[in-house]
């Protein structure tokens, strides 16, 4: 019988083993695609990945953070409104201090640092990855505790995957625009999706059995990915324009998850 500390961690490594694989293979379209994505095409993966980030925050975090701190006799606003909120003032706090740049931007943001471009790329697209982390790990953290809760976090993991197929893509296609190798391309890909195995299984061992704590855990992880949809996917998703393009996909990406969450969970 395996310990149930263990049990969560394992699960939890291959909620987010899954998403990280789906970047990886996203990254892996360099091989395939010579050319960058067009201004159109990333307007339709930003937005569809602020549309299942949103959806997930309500149904696969906010919704169980509520239904736990009942069950656990506390208050509903504190920890799920003080948690949410930790969430949005630790990405703040992290999207200033780490040194990164967005693709279609040509200043850095965060502390002032002597890095390449290529690693400043692959700092951005982790700011976005380590809240999914935390959620696909929280998520598959609990089905190990409730079997019945499995259903919810496989729907998670397939949202979230969905979105990270294209943001490897993302990354290593303007990469290999840039002049960088398609190995090394694939490899900055790769590893921007690495950080939600990492935050994942910490999340799970900082949480622990500490069960009172849940409910703050759970709406932590989606105070920090509405922190990202609000600052960085939504604005990226219009690119300085209104666009109908950009509105469309994260109204889809919102219904497919959705639909993914009260399908299958």
């Amino acid at each position: 019988m395996i310990p149930l500390l263990q049990r969560e961690l394992l699960y939890a490594l291959v909620g987010t083993g899954f998403t990280c694989l789906a970047t990886m293979l996203g990254a892996a379209t360099v091989y395939f695609f010579r050319k960058d994505l067009s201004p159109s095409v990333q307007r339709i993966f930003l937005g569809f990945a602020a549309g299942v980030m949103v959806a997930a925050s309500v149904w696969s975090l906010l919704i169980p953070a509520m239904e736990m701190a009942e069950e656990m006799g506390q208050s509903v606003i504190l920890p799920v409104g003080g948690g949410f909120l930790l969430g949005g003032v630790f990405l703040m706090l992290l999207d200033g201090l780490l040194p990164h740049l967005h693709i279609g931007s040509d200043a850095p943001e965060g502390l002032p640092a002597r890095l390449r471009r290529s690693t400043l790329l692959v700092l951005a697209v982790t700011l976005h990855n380590i809240p999914e982390g935390m959620a696909v790990g929280l998520s598959f953290a609990i089905a190990a505790q409730e079997g019945g809760a499995m259903a919810g976090a496989v729907a998670l993991a397939l949202g979230m995957g969905l979105q990270n197929f294209p943001e490897g893509a993302a990354v290593s296609l303007p990469l290999r625009g840039h002049g960088v190798s398609r190995h090394r391309a694939f490899l900055y890909g790769a590893a921007s999706g690495v950080v939600e195995p990492i935050f994942g299984l910490l999340t799970v061992l900082v949480a622990g059995h500490i069960t009172p704590t849940m409910p703050w855990v759970l709406a932590f992880a989606a105070g920090a990915m509405i922190y990202v949809v609000v600052e960085e996917l939504i604005p990226e998703a219009h690119l300085g324009e209104h666009s109908h393009t950009g509105t469309a996909s994260v109204m889809a990406g919102f219904l497919v998850m959705m639909l993914l969450d009260v399908l299958l969970g």
